[in-house]
């Protein structure tokens, strides 16, 4: 196949850095993400599965990404199933195919990328076959999909991974039969099997991070792809309670890793794929417990070797002039500050707990500290909204620029982002609608036109909004609308560019359901809920008690080191934070005297399927691999520095080179054969 053909040809490229092959194993797992690459190399939970699952003797995993537009398209007119990244094998020829369920939008893509791979998209049809299981945070509403998923595991996978597997290979060894391999399935702890199963099913979850398996060889893309860094998850769960938030619930309790277990993952995580930045991953980060020692530790571990170091989204209190320091020690980056509401009794109803005082500090310790991107998330419909509290937001856009310019002189770079609430199930708002799609559309013109020009407004669209309120909320009525848009070809709706809200006009006339009713239905607090088969931990009772909270306006402390809030867990505070030690004690990683840079010409080869990498591509491939070779780069100054290389002029994409040149600058003493075999190896 000729790649040249297709957009980003290095989505189809096989082969990359640590990624394991294994000859005729007993369970074959397909993992299928039902997004493109870049997407789904960027989400650390099909890390963790790879791993996990290629650890296990007699077991292998393979990745499956949904192919872009135009692979589609090639797939079905040369009538070509999907296959798998790492042997090229249709879906329909594993045991077990594993469906990360991350976004709703994704729904018709999961039964695309079924009819792709060979395989009936209605259970009842499947009478042999590959076994369908997914996972992730959708799955604590699985009535939507019901009818295409034989099976759904709820919660953390990390340790009922190998029940699921070996269950699969006695099903296999003993011939048994479909119909028994789902009830043994049903009996395993966190998989809801419909109509197998005893409902409510309860959610499964690990309790020490520390124990919990994590890939320290991860795989390296040949593409950029969305979060490009080796990404370390640093804690689980949140307690703040932010009453609109479905992971802070559904991920309970809060887990932490150890600093010390933190720093041993991202030094051998670096060495093994030649990143030079590290995500320290959470759902807060800025509530990690000892975030600030942990950054010191890295950065005198790290720094010496030009790695830097991002951290996602923080919360507006935890941002100090402290923690910018350490964040900005090897490279500055854009920051993100979520307030999701601008006055400070919209956030006592979705309990984000944060005072306008604790964002004038914030934005202080951020100028002041030299940053000049900023990206500012609000979300609107927020229940009990007032015209007020969207006044607010242009208002707080307008201070963030009046502090930049006191601090910085000069011109920044601030977005303000606007989403509209989607009310999600085991959530405090589950009973609520979400507000009309022309309300919402009213008060984003608002906003646009209250902004000033040098702020860049960007704003969700809210046909898409609309969309992932109904699939949130559906039933499994729900799935005949869902079966109707795959029908006229929807795919890939999460993307702009690919989304076509027509195919859900015509499958709302076929079905007769209407969204934007659907969307806005409210439930009764003493009704049935289409998600009740689920049980998350986090109980109803408690969810009804925040939701009379928000209505009056009151906060709800955060537990983690005060009094429980009763969410039905049965954990008590802090339980599950760090038990590292207070302070860490680590040797400064100095270089020493550093000998007169030199300079050298590297001559190398670009063939096979690597002919297919954009120049941009390669050059990132080539570092990376030079990296884990050790070689000692002189880099550039500034903000941003970078390894002194020089490549020689770019080929197109396609063509493959005998000769290609690069000259780079290292420091002696360089011993040129040593190198040149270290750099081959990799």
């Amino acid at each position: 196949m000729n790649l040249c053909y297709f957009r980003k040809p290095s989505r189809y490229i096989d082969n990359e850095i640590n990624i394991v092959k294994k000859e005729n194993p007993k369970v074959r797992v397909a993992l299928v993400f039902p997004d493109l690459y870049e997407i789904g190399m960027s989400h650390l939970g099909i890390r963790i599965l790879y791993d996990i699952i290629n650890s296990i003797p007699y077991a292998s995993a393979e990745r499956v990404f949904a192919p872009g537009k135009d692979m589609r398209e090639y797939l079905i007119k040369n009538d070509l199933k999907i296959t798998s990244l790492e042997t090229n094998t249709p879906i329909d020829e594993f045991d077990m195919i594993g469906i990360s369920l991350q976004y709703e939008l994704s729904y018709t893509t999961v039964l695309e990328m079924l009819r792709l791979g060979g395989v009936p998209i209605l259970r009842e049809a499947r009478k042999g076959g590959p076994i369908v299981i997914a996972g992730g945070p959708c799955t604590v509403n699985p009535a939507p999909l019901t009818p295409f998923i034989d099976a759904f595991f709820i919660g953390d996978a990390e340790e009922a991974i190998s029940e699921i597997l070996q269950l699969i290979a006695e099903y296999k060894e003993n011939n048994a039969s479909k119909e028994s391999l789902l009830r043994a399935l049903s009996e395993v702890q966190g998989c809801y099997v419909p109509g197998y199963s005893e409902t409510p099913v309860k959610r499964r979850f690990i309790t020490d991070l520390n124990d919990a398996p994590f890939p320290l060889s991860p795989i390296v893309p040949y593409t950029q792809i969305v979060h490009d860094r080796v990404n370390v998850e640093i804690s689980r769960g949140c307690t703040r309670g932010c009453r609109f938030c479905q992971a802070g619930m559904i991920y309970r309790p809060l887990r932490e890793r150890s600093p010390e277990q933190i720093l041993k993952i991202a030094k051998t995580a670096l060495e093994r794929s030649g990143y030079d930045e590290v995500s320290f991953t959470s759902l807060s980060v800025g509530d990690y417990s000892q975030l600030l020692p942990l950054l010191r530790a890295f950065n005198r571990l790290f720094s010496e070797q030009r790695v830097s170091l991002s951290l996602p989204s923080i919360r507006v209190g935890a941002v100090t002039k402290e923690l910018l320091k350490e964040i900005k020690t090897v490279k500055k980056t854009g920051f993100t500050i979520a307030p999701e509401a601008a006055t400070d009794r919209l956030r006592s109803v979705t309990n984000k707990d944060f005072k306008e005082d604790e964002y004038e500090r914030a934005l202080d310790a951020l100028f002041s500290e030299g940053w000049l991107n900023l990206k500012l998330y609000f979300m609107i419909g927020l229940p009990t909204e007032k015209d007020e509290d969207i006044e607010a937001i242009p208002l707080m856009a307008r201070k963030a620029l009046k502090t930049a310019r006191k601090y910085t002189k000069r011109n920044v770079n601030i977005t303000v982002s606007i989403s509209p609430f989607v009310p999600k199930p085991h959530t405090p708002f589950q009973w609520l609608g979400q507000e009309d799609t022309d309300r919402l559309n009213e008060k984003i013109a608002h906003i646009r036109s209250m902004l000033p020009k040098r702020i860049k407004f960007k704003s969700h669209d809210l046909r898409m909004s609309l969309l992932e309120a109904v699939l949130s909320k559906g039933g499994e009525d729900v799935a005949e609308l869902l079966l109707a848009a795959h029908r006229r070809g929807a795919y890939l709706e999460g993307w702009s560019e690919e989304f076509d809200f027509g195919c859900w006009e015509q499958a709302m006339e076929e079905t007769g359901i209407d969204l934007k009713a659907y969307a806005q239905k409210d439930f009764p607090l003493e009704g049935n809920l289409p998600w009740d088969m689920i049980d998350s931990g986090v109980k109803k009772g408690y969810l009804k008690k925040e939701l009379k909270r928000a209505l009056a306006c009151e906060w709800t402390a955060d537990c983690t080191y005060g009094k429980c809030s009763g969410c039905g867990l049965g954990c008590r505070s802090g339980e599950f934070l760090s038990k590292g030690r207070g302070r860490l004690y680590l040797p400064f990683q100095q270089s020493g005297a550093r000998f007169k840079p030199v300079k050298v010409r590297v001559e190398f080869a670009k063939r096979g399927s690597l002919r297919y990498l954009s120049h941009l591509e390669l050059t990132t491939t080539i570092l990376r691999a030079f990296r884990r070779a050790g070689v000692p780069f002189v880099y550039s100054e500034g903000f941003h520095p970078l390894p002194k290389v020089s490549f020689g002029p770019p080929l197109s994409v396609g063509v493959a080179g005998e000769r290609e040149y690069l000259d780079m600058e290292v420091y002696p003493p360089f011993d040129i054969e040593k190198y040149r075999k270290e750099i081959n190896a990799q």
